[in-house]
């Protein structure tokens, strides 16, 4: 399994990468009436989708430089002006001035989570072997959108319980250009879920989970390999996922031969009283 070497300019790729799928779906919203914004700040973009919402935040700062006074200034600004904290998604590779910003203005830390990458191709050089003939795997038709952001959703029940908001913010991910939705069924029915991002070399897998009733019947890896050969069909060079460090879900995605990349870190601060 080859190894890959973090610098700078894949660091900007991968963060790029998803900055401009948070600001697909900003522009999604706003074109169904939600009042969703976005501002280009210090190499990267600040992402309003409304208050409290998963996509409502920072992504990308400081891979371009040092991080001024105004630049910062701004971004607490765009927040702020719509009683919003800040939070930013922080590459621990962005420019030292940004975490100096950080540390003047009173940020705290509030998530992490590891960027897990592995090649789209194995390590002679073919895609994976063909799917599980008992697993049928099928992009989820137009008309399927719903059941299929149902699925995953309930997938994650035990964790993160389906909300409406919860609903509401994958479908809008799902929508989104460039990615593509894919329904497991065994035997005719739905048992499980996944997503496909397109963005360049770079294939973000997400959104992967299985129904309870389906689980240890090699789902996941019937669905990671649907989507690695479906990566490597597109051109697509290298994998990413994300996972909370030590989380059921990093076991899962090492298990299929992802490795860690590096962390994030989330900063946040409270609107000014």
């Amino acid at each position: 399994m080859q190894n890959f070497i973090l610098d700078l300019e894949l660091a900007r790729e991968i963060e790029l990468a998803e900055a401009l799928a948070a600001v697909n779906c900003a522009e999604l919203s706003a074109q169904s009436g939600v009042a969703a914004d976005v501002s280009t700040i210090a190499g990267g973009y600040a992402i309003y989708c409304g208050a409290g919402n998963p996509v409502t935040q920072a992504v990308a700062l400081g891979l371009h430089g040092p991080v001024s006074a105004e630049d910062f200034l701004r971004l607490e600004q765009f927040y702020f002006a719509r009683n919003e904290p800040v939070r930013v998604e922080t590459c621990p590779l962005a420019d030292l001035s940004l975490f100096e910003h950080y540390k003047e203005r009173g940020y705290y830390v509030t998530e992490f989570s590891n960027v897990m990458v592995r090649p789209v191709q194995n390590g002679a050089g073919s895609t994976l072997r063909p799917e599980h003939p008992v697993i049928d795997i099928r992009p989820a038709a137009p008309d399927e959108l719903d059941l299929w952001t149902m699925t995953v959703a309930q997938g994650f029940a035990e964790n993160y319980p389906v909300t409406q908001e919860i609903l509401s913010v994958m479908k809008l991910f799902a929508s989104t250009k460039n990615t593509e939705c894919y329904l497991a069924r065994i035997n005719g029915r739905v048992a499980g879920g996944a997503t496909l991002a397109l963005r360049g070399r770079i294939a973000g897998l997400f959104g992967a989970s299985t129904l309870l009733e389906y689980r240890n019947r090699g789902i996941q890896t019937a669905l990671l390999q649907f989507r690695l050969n479906r990566a490597a069909e597109a051109g697509c060079e290298l994998a990413m996922s994300l996972a909370q460090p030590g989380s059921h879900s990093q076991r899962n995605i090492t298990r299929l031969g992802f490795q860690t990349l590096y962390t994030r870190v989330k900063f946040e601060r409270n609107c000014a009283p």
